[in-house]
């Protein structure tokens, strides 16, 4: 009978880039509304801004994750073709270069060279990619993927704050959209640690605080230019 193990690390690709895109939309939306809004702006021009935001920033988050991963699967492709050629031409050297990584990791010399060759009687390029390059099917790099659950996960996460914009009073919108948005921070923060394995308190904080932060930096801005103004 098989046994199944489901480990955490198979949701690391889709899980940084929902995670960031999420944390980036709810981070840069409120904190773009808040700005404008602490500058004595209308209820017209905050809306707009908010708006403006969820647009640009989840057409460049789309942008910058397809081509940082692209970038990250190219030289994956590039190292894999180099270590098959260097297979087809030098096979006893990268057999060697095989032992040896088993022996550092504790096998005997002969052991190693048991499970080297039966490893490259099988999967020979698979063998190096995963102990030589250390590169893992598991967390290989899927550009199209990353580019699409950033942009969608920006804008949903971007589109809780615009919903208090349009839902709450413009009396004291700066604290309603930063009070709702840091709790869906810490929300966020603890679902991805749950997700992931790791402590929840401490992924709800570490979000809250940096959201808090690009809030009150952005609130300090917007009433500087806006009493200049």
């Amino acid at each position: 009978m098989l046994h199944r193990e489901r480990h955490r690390t198979q949701r690391i690709g889709w899980l940084r880039a929902a995670v960031l895109g999420a944390n980036d939309g709810i981070v840069s939306t409120a904190s773009l509304v808040v700005g404008v809004a602490a500058a004595s702006a209308g209820y017209s021009q905050v809306l707009l801004a908010g708006v403006a935001g969820l647009v640009a920033g989840s057409m460049s988050m789309a942008a910058g994750e397809y081509v940082s991963v692209s970038s990250q699967s190219d030289t994956e492709k590039a190292d894999l073709a180099r270590e098959r050629r260097e297979l087809e031409a030098d096979p006893v050297h990268e057999h060697r270069e095989l032992t040896a990584i088993y022996v550092q990791r504790g096998l005997t010399e002969e052991l190693a060279q048991q499970v080297a060759t039966q490893l490259e009687a099988k999967d020979a390029l698979g063998a190096h990619m995963r102990d030589e390059l250390g590169i893992s099917e598991t967390v290989s790099a899927n550009p199209i993927q990353a580019a699409l659950v950033s942009a969608t996960t920006f804008a949903v996460g971007a589109s809780l704050p615009l919903m208090v914009v349009v839902l709450a009073p413009m009396q004291g919108i700066e604290s309603i959209v930063s009070a709702t948005s840091l709790v869906c921070l810490a929300v966020l923060g603890a679902l991805s640690a749950y997700t992931g394995g790791a402590p929840v308190w401490t992924g709800a904080a570490r979000v809250t605080f940096w959201g808090a932060l690009a809030m009150a930096l952005t609130a300090v801005v917007g009433r500087l230019f806006g009493a200049v103004v």
